[in-house]
């Protein structure tokens, strides 16, 4: 059976309170950044969790290693108290987020280039349509 674990890191990035959905399935990472505005309380994240999960939309998967290991819980703890600690986010949820951005970029240069491509067309037809209308009027 496959096994998903995931991971939010809400941090503050001036001017706004940011959150990190991590998610590692099948040895791959992929991310998802959502923008909070004011400082979030925990009910509010446990809310948003709840009702937008499932319409995230995560960053293209990047392969990483999972360390599977029962670990002391005062250990944990100290390493949470880091991560609170530690503003940053993860090289690899980077990575995955930059890739996330890169696609969606593309994606809108593609679209753009159309609309364009439509709009000059659009034009070209209303100019020879113009010169057949004057051309008869002779």
């Amino acid at each position: 059976m496959d096994k998903v674990s995931g991971k939010l890191t809400v941090f503050f990035e001036e001017p706004f309170w940011v959150g990190v959905f991590e998610r590692v399935a099948d040895g791959k990472l992929s991310v998802c950044k959502v923008m909070f505005g004011a400082e979030p309380k925990d009910y509010e994240i446990y809310n948003f969790v709840l009702k937008n999960y499932y319409r995230l939309r995560f960053s293209p998967a990047v392969a990483t290693d999972v360390k599977v290991a029962s670990r002391n819980p005062k250990r944990v703890q100290r390493e949470v108290r880091k991560q609170v600690k530690n503003t940053g986010i993860g090289t690899k949820s980077q990575q995955a987020l930059k890739l996330q951005q890169e696609q969606l970029k593309t994606e809108r240069k593609i679209v753009r280039r159309e609309q364009r491509e439509a709009e000059k067309q659009r034009q070209f037809g209303l100019k020879r349509q113009k010169r057949k209308e004057r051309h008869r009027g002779r």
